[in-house]
């Protein structure tokens, strides 16, 4: 089953993650143009852009930037920012297409390794390779799998607006698995989020399979190098090759 359609889709996914860090998601943007050092009015796509807080700082330094998720009310949500030179458009990451190609792609905030076959997860890197230019550059953001098993904390409950959310954490084949149990008044809701548990080695070779190399890979979002014991994200940069 297809969990992220329902989760990312649902008004308790957007109340339970509304307290995100902007200033760490802006300093983390700053950091990572400074290293990769588009040109002016460069093309970028976001790529699970949810409501297109990364895509409309991105847009405010001077990028023409399209934001793309498949949350219906995220990209409601998004379009409300929209102008000349920043776009949103509902799509599934396994199916990207563009008329122009895209000088950079940025997928943020954990937002790859959602899909049970691995065949799928490549279908997103092949399709990110197709859209961005000959030098495209690609950087993904996601967890270090490492420190997460490491931390994993089993259970957590969390009140928000008077809503109950119980939240239980483990591993599954080789899936890191949180089960969100809602409870609002009489009603109950039960939803899940699944990441596979990918580590530098498996950003390697999928990258290979799918026409990219590896430039560099940072720690946290200060580009600090990557710890595996350490290091609260795996960032990686890669080149269309």
């Amino acid at each position: 089953m297809d969990w992220f359609k329902n989760w990312f889709d649902s008004f308790y996914y957007h109340t339970l993650y509304r307290h995100r860090n902007t200033a760490e998601a802006q300093l983390f943007i700053d950091n990572i143009i400074k290293y990769v050092h588009p040109e002016a009015g460069s093309r970028i796509l976001d790529l699970a852009c949810g409501k297109g807080r990364h895509s409309i700082y991105l847009n405010k330094k001077g990028f023409e930037v399209v934001g793309v998720d498949l949350s219906h009310n995220s990209i409601l949500e998004a379009n409300k920012s929209a102008n000349d030179t920043l776009h949103f458009q509902q799509m599934d990451m396994r199916e990207l297409i563009s008329k122009e190609p895209y000088h950079v792609v940025m997928n943020m905030f954990t937002s790859f390794g959602y899909f049970q076959h691995k065949s799928d997860n490549l279908k997103v890197l092949n399709g990110v390779h197709s859209i961005l230019d000959h030098k495209g550059v690609f950087v993904l953001d996601f967890l270090n799998a490492t420190k997460v098993i490491q931390n994993l904390v089993p259970e957590e409950k969390q009140e928000i607006d008077g809503i109950a959310f119980t939240i239980n954490r483990l591993i599954e084949d080789q899936t890191i698995v949180k089960k969100i149990h809602v409870q609002e008044g009489g009603i109950s809701h039960d939803f899940q989020e699944r990441v596979s548990m990918f580590e530098l080695k498996d950003f390697e070779e999928m990258f290979s399979q799918s026409g990219f190399i590896l430039l560099n890979h940072f720690g946290n979002y200060q580009l600090a190098p990557f710890d595996p014991q350490k290091s609260d994200r795996l960032i990686l940069v890669a080149k269309k090759v």
